[in-house]
């Protein structure tokens, strides 16, 4: 790979996250989203997140594994369950590992 690519490159990527970033910035008020789109983007956080700890708790050494043998899947469905029922968040943190602690310690 030679410089002028490698530059090249790298200018690309920063212009494309430059121009996607700031556009709604730059535009302000002459570009209105819907406000259905406005209410949807609220959760776009909180999906990511989910997206993220799901793969983690379902895979296991790059393998989908919804077995109950998975520790971290049942440990996970256990601190949804906990979350659902109390709403605490450190009710949800701490049930959620003691789970896993126990399931770990039983295998």
């Amino acid at each position: 790979m030679n410089d002028v690519y490698l530059w090249s490159a790298i200018l690309l990527v920063t212009l494309a996250t430059l121009v996607t970033r700031s556009s709604l910035h730059l535009l302000g008020e002459r570009l209105r989203l819907p406000a259905s789109v406005e209410s949807a983007l609220r959760f776009a956080p909180a999906c990511a997140l989910a997206a993220i700890a799901a793969s983690d708790l379902a895979y296991t050494q790059n393998v989908l594994d919804l077995s109950l043998d998975n520790a971290r899947l049942i440990a996970g469905l256990g601190a949804a369950a906990i979350q659902l029922g109390t709403r605490s968040m450190a009710a949800t943190i701490g049930g959620g590992m003691a789970i896993y602690w126990l399931l770990r310690w039983l295998a």
